[in-house]
């Protein structure tokens, strides 16, 4: 089966969210334990839905049986599904394989057509085959280039057969950008140019930095030494003609969010696969709209990793441009801000009107 979530990650609310729309994409993540009838389900199951308070969530079928529970007959959670077994068998592959592997090639090895076999696999895991992969090479860099002294070293370890092929997956929609070149982001920033400012707002002062990619920070409270930490080698210049019209619309973003869109300011920015699908996330809630944390754990596909989701908010390093503001709690209270609650509570009524 697909990993199943620790019990502890489980988030009840998106668990039942994922059983009332039976969704595949959540089966062997948990499993339903109905109190009345004594069984355990998959998400998916196609029985009749139980009521919410006879319904225990349960990290596996294990955990369920351990309690009591006895499998559903209709619907058969300890069966590894052939689903299941084909994305893992691909997932294994594609970790496995020196060179990017063809979807027709996966799709053979699983018996499936490739149109079928991709609906399959996004379907399990939020992304196609080729996004997969890319995501997790480009992950592997960003970890081989903290912990190595040479960049090629870095790029041949994390599957790449080469620098152009490192640097055209940097630039991809799908993986993000390390926006700056990769001996830059492992020598903090040496190299590269990062204009900024500190400007008062309504909101307090706000600290603005950008690369020739975008903007890679946007803080409150936040004097220049922060951006000093983070790029400590990096040509850090004030100001610029071509900074001081992108700071325009920023400055806009913040004092009148609900003007227009402003999804069209770029950004630099570079984290983790996890934290990325996230980051995207948040940029698709419409301005006006908040979202829990589980629901952003749920529509990345991580339905039990709500802490998670959390933890990749706090990773954000551009405030308002990624609206991490617009997550808050299940019990509707706003949760944590790394700017402080006031200036959280603040922009959310400015995008409520």
């Amino acid at each position: 089966m697909l990993p199943a979530m620790p019990t502890a990650d489980l988030d009840p609310q998106a668990c039942w969210s994922a059983v009332m729309a039976r969704d595949r994409a959540f089966d062997g993540r948990f499993v339903t334990g109905v109190l009345t009838t004594g069984i355990y389900c998959r998400p998916s199951c196609a029985a009749r839905h139980p009521r919410r308070e006879n319904v225990r969530f349960f990290a596996d079928c294990a955990a369920a049986r351990a309690t009591g529970l006895r499998a559903c007959q209709r619907c058969s959670p300890d069966d590894v599904s052939r689903d299941e077994r084909a994305v893992l068998a691909a997932i294994e592959a594609i970790k496995a394989a020196e060179q990017p592997l063809a979807l027709a090639a996966l799709a053979a090895e699983t018996g499936y057509s490739p149109a079928h076999f991709q609906r399959v696999f996004t379907r399990h895991t939020g992304l196609s085959p080729a996004s997969y992969a890319r995501a997790l090479r480009a992950e592997r860099a960003a970890d081989a280039l903290t912990e190595t002294s040479r960049v090629t070293d870095a790029i041949y370890d994390a599957g790449f057969s080469g620098p152009s092929r490192f640097y055209a997956a940097m630039g991809s929609a799908d993986t993000g950008r390390l926006g700056m070149s990769p001996s830059a982001w492992r020598d903090g920033g040496r190299g590269a140019v990062i204009h900024w400012a500190v400007v008062p707002t309504t909101l307090g002062q706000m600290l603005v930095a950008a690369t020739d990619k975008g903007v890679c920070r946007l803080s409150f409270g936040e004097d220049p030494a922060a951006l000093a930490e983070r790029f400590p080698n990096a040509e850090r210049a004030q100001g610029g003609e071509a900074f001081e019209a992108l700071l325009a619309e920023i400055v806009a973003a913040v004092e009148a969010p609900g003007t227009r869109d402003f999804a069209h300011i770029p950004l630099d920015v570079k984290g983790t696969a996890f934290q990325e699908a996230v980051w995207q996330e948040l940029r698709r809630i419409p301005k006006g709209e908040t979202r829990t944390y589980a629901q952003i754990a749920a529509a990345v596909g991580k339905p039990g990793a709500v802490r998670a989701a959390g933890s990749a908010n706090g990773a954000n390093h551009v405030s308002v441009l990624i609206p991490c503001h617009r997550v808050i709690r299940t019990d509707g209270t706003l949760g944590g801000y790394a700017w402080g609650l006031d200036i959280k509570a603040k922009l959310l009524a400015r995008e409520q009107g």
